[in-house]
């Protein structure tokens, strides 16, 4: 699989694309002139009352914990209250089908992940919006590695004895995750599917309620973010096994990579972005970019989500080139995705 350093330069490159995207743009009918002051008018004055920015996951999770570091920020640089609200269920996408039927004024964002723009197009026959028609991207905020945890109790102590568990009685442990089509769950099953194991996936309505069971031996193993892997496994609680990426998390020194685990070809990661319903005027998009990206830019944010939370910050991305990261994204992960045989109906 396609390392995550060189997914993310993926997006960089594509001058041709860039060309076209802008031959596209300016082909379009102009605005009507009173049209396009009274938007212009109206972005300018935005925002005017607190902004809403919903977190498609249940509180406690790793996008909802994240989040809430950067809003303090983010509001005092839009001038207005940001409220987190969350709205989980169906792996994302109920938060996220949610947001993109609301009014396109700036009243409410997306913080969307990797599985809620991307790998729901490989697990959905139905999906009820279109990530690219549907929403409007922003910025994004952090990359996060993956990394799979077990019970202490479960008597593997290396990855390579945990795939010989799983081989020896097939079908027999659990694996939590955030939800249908969540990260976690591609992750998981991604690594079934390279190890040629089987286990019952259990979704949940976030990580906390994955975490909280797994403490209490309803399930045996999960795939998530540093951040929530390190106090557990640093307290021999959990024990995280592999770290899906190409380098030791700092968080995590211990923990062996894919390819130190034995495992290379295993790669596993997200991301979290802020979107915006499609139709938003593009001032409005543009002031809210410049404020998640204000937020990324503090140096004591910054240090507490790349030292302490293992979630490296995405920083100096314009909308057009979130864009165009995500369509990369969308064209990577989905062919995986249907590879795994994954559903999520």
């Amino acid at each position: 699989m396609t390392s995550t350093t060189t997914v993310l330069r993926a997006g960089l490159r594509r001058p041709a694309r860039r060309r076209a995207l802008l031959t596209a743009a300016a082909s379009l009918p102009l605005a009507a002139p009173a049209v396009l002051a009274q938007q212009t008018s109206g972005a300018a004055a935005w925002p005017t009352r607190p902004v809403r920015l919903v977190v498609p996951f249940a509180a406690g999770g790793g996008t909802d914990v994240s989040t809430r570091l950067l809003v303090p920020k983010i509001s005092e640089v839009l001038g207005q209250p940001v409220v987190v609200e969350n709205r989980p269920g169906a792996g994302g996408t109920t938060g996220t089908d949610y947001v993109v039927k609301q009014p396109p004024d700036g009243s409410t964002f997306l913080m969307a992940t990797l599985s809620t723009v991307g790998l729901a197009l490989g697990l959905y026959d139905n999906l009820p919006y279109d990530p690219v028609k549907d929403l409007v991207p922003v910025a994004p905020t952090v990359l996060v590695p993956i990394g799979i945890v077990v019970r202490s109790d479960l008597g593997a102590r290396t990855l390579q004895e945990f795939i010989a568990k799983l081989k020896a009685e097939p079908g027999r442990y659990q694996y939590g995750s955030a939800g249908n089509g969540s990260s976690g769950h591609i992750a998981c099953e991604r690594f079934l599917s390279l190890t040629g194991t089987r286990a019952v996936h259990v979704p949940y309505r976030g990580s906390g309620p994955v975490f909280n069971d797994l403490l209490a031996g309803v399930v045996h193993f999960t795939a998530d973010l540093p951040g929530l892997i390190a106090p557990h496994h640093q307290q021999g609680t959990l024990r995280c096994l592999v770290m899906a990426t190409d380098q030791r998390s700092a968080l995590l020194p211990d923990v062996p990579t894919s390819a130190e685990a034995g495992l290379p070809e295993y790669k596993a990661y997200s991301w979290y972005g802020v979107f915006a319903p499609a139709g938003t005027p593009q001032p409005i998009v543009a002031r809210m970019a410049q404020a998640v990206q204000a937020a990324l830019a503090d140096p004591q944010i910054f240090a507490r989500l790349n030292n302490e939370m293992g979630l490296p910050p995405m920083r100096d991305y314009t909308p057009e080139r979130f864009g165009a990261f995500l369509r990369d994204e969308i064209a990577l992960w989905v062919p995986i995705v249907r590879a795994t045989g994954a559903r999520a109906n």
